[in-house]
């Protein structure tokens, strides 16, 4: 790990460095309000999140905090640790360690150390894509700092759950043609194209300006190589999430084509006594059309949780 960076500080969100990592990590909402810690998935920036989900969590009383990944965004970055992919895929295969920088429950343990570093004794984790699998991961391994979770869009990882769809996958593993500002802009918007809802219009101008904004912010498409790695030699989180007890939302979309819906339903029937709430025409995205829906229900989903938790006290 002595190759590790910690990117220049250029914007007013805090950082702090736990469990060894330095972290940026913002909040809002008030302080006494329930804390919901909201984990990014592959390779995004905790400004994926879009503003208005945020606010409008933070406006209903809750104490949102976001944070980037490591290597992503302004956290600290695994630079030159580049894992042979087909290596780590042959080790995993025969059950040896794989040569990675990290694993999944590494990032998960970031997580939770954040929690640890800003004085939060649990919260409502909340998890998507792949961030979704982390958030699984604070609830198997650190269940006591988990007050609930709550998994979008993402899997258990379970090998016999159905595939991305081709095109979807696509997202995952391709490149912008060049490295300026305007090809890894186009290249983003295409990958967000590619894994809309159906359902729900697509807001080129917002996404162009979301696309834009991260890409300004931070541009670094060498850790998602070691996302990927991690990602990939994760084992399945079926058997443990079947074992805790722990309040749950799982919600997926019905045109999620790179995490397909059967995921999510495979996730609620693992989680005992979950609710599961699959949206038509959601895919694997935010948009701003489906925001305050979603807002709703996790509040709702909190509010319950927190009122079952005041009364055993």
């Amino acid at each position: 790990m002595s190759r590790a960076s910690i990117p220049p500080k250029s914007c007013a969100m805090p950082r702090i460095e736990t469990n060894g990592v330095a972290l940026e990590f913002d909040e809002m909402g008030p302080s006494d309000g329930p804390p919901i810690l909201l984990i990014m998935g592959f390779g995004a920036q905790m400004t994926w999140w879009p503003g208005e989900f945020c606010e409008g969590l933070a406006q209903k009383g809750l104490r949102v905090i976001r944070f980037d990944n490591r290597d992503t965004g302004l956290s600290q970055k695994w630079d030159g640790i580049v894992p042979d992919i087909a290596q780590v895929r042959a080790q995993a295969k025969r059950n040896e360690r794989p040569a990675i920088p990290y694993t999944l429950s590494d990032m998960a343990g970031d997580a939770v150390a954040l929690l640890d570093g800003i004085g939060v004794e649990s919260a409502h984790v909340l998890g998507g894509s792949m961030g979704g699998m982390l958030a699984q991961l604070v609830a198997i391994d650190h269940r006591q700092r988990a007050r609930s979770l709550i998994s979008i869009f993402s899997t258990t990882g379970d090998r016999s759950l159905p595939r991305a769809a081709a095109e979807a996958t696509a997202v995952l593993t391709s490149r912008a043609a060049g490295t300026d500002r305007a090809s890894v802009i186009e290249h983003e918007l295409w990958c967000r194209r590619t894994i809309a809802s159906t359902g729900f219009s697509f807001d080129e101008r917002r996404e162009a300006r979301a696309v834009g904004d991260a890409v300004d912010r931070c541009y670094y498409p060498e850790g998602m190589l070691r996302h990927w790695a991690a990602f990939i030699t994760a084992p399945a989180r079926s058997d443990a999430l079947r074992r805790i007890r722990i309040p749950a939302l799982v919600m997926h979309g019905s045109a999620d084509k790179l995490i397909p819906c059967e995921a999510g339903r495979h996730t609620a029937a693992c989680l005992v006594g979950s609710e599961y709430v699959e949206i038509p025409g959601w895919g694997h995205d935010m948009p701003g059309g489906l925001v305050p829906e979603l807002v709703e229900r996790i509040v709702a989903f909190v509010t319950k949780v927190e009122a079952g938790l005041q009364s055993n006290t």
